[in-house]
């Protein structure tokens, strides 16, 4: 029997990036949205504030872009500071990669395994879906769900009785299988 995992956002992660003002390395968005237009093109800004001295700074969503280019919804949606965009423009590749950043997701997910009736069998299938790219070793995942240490884990791992197709060493935010034998 298969048992799904599903690792979930509980809220926005945090932003690394350097603070100007007070060299704090954090800064939590805060959900607004400045537009800009200059004629018929548009800049548009995500709101992000330092955790230490609550300074202000800019994460470029769009840069010069023609308006007509822009999803009326988009612009909707920007205009009311709607969180979900906030969410998702934050997980985008491109912006972290035009701004720099990399998201710090500690704290800010969690793992719901459905249930402890899965513990007590010999051979668990598990399928663990991210609803969002989150980095996470699976070896942590695999000891939260089974209620084990992360040593123990990793001593499995190497026994073989963890079998997955994917490396379950290093971080992952993709899907992935695995099989437990006890």
């Amino acid at each position: 029997m298969l048992n799904d995992w599903v690792v979930a956002p509980t809220c926005l992660p945090l932003v690394r990036r350097r603070c100007p003002a007070c060299a704090a390395d954090r800064f939590r968005a805060s959900g607004k949205f400045r537009v800009n237009a200059n004629h018929k093109l548009l800049d548009v800004w995500l709101l992000v504030l330092c955790t230490s001295c609550g300074d202000t700074a800019k994460l470029t969503v769009l840069e010069r872009t023609h308006v007509r280019s822009v999803r009326p919804e988009m612009l909707d949606r920007l205009h009311d500071n709607d969180p979900g965009l906030t969410a998702e423009l934050l997980q985008d590749p491109v912006v972290q990669r035009r701004n720099r950043i990399a998201l710090d997701w500690d704290g800010a997910w969690r793992l719901d395994t459905g249930g402890s009736d899965h513990l007590d069998r010999e051979v668990i299938d598990v399928s663990v879906r991210f609803a969002a790219r989150i980095p996470v070793r699976p070896v942590r995942l695999v000891a939260e769900g089974c209620g084990l240490s992360r040593a123990e884990v990793e001593r499995l791992v190497a026994d073989g009785k963890i079998v997955s197709a994917v490396r379950l060493s290093g971080k992952l935010s993709g899907d992935f299988t695995f099989t437990l034998k006890r």
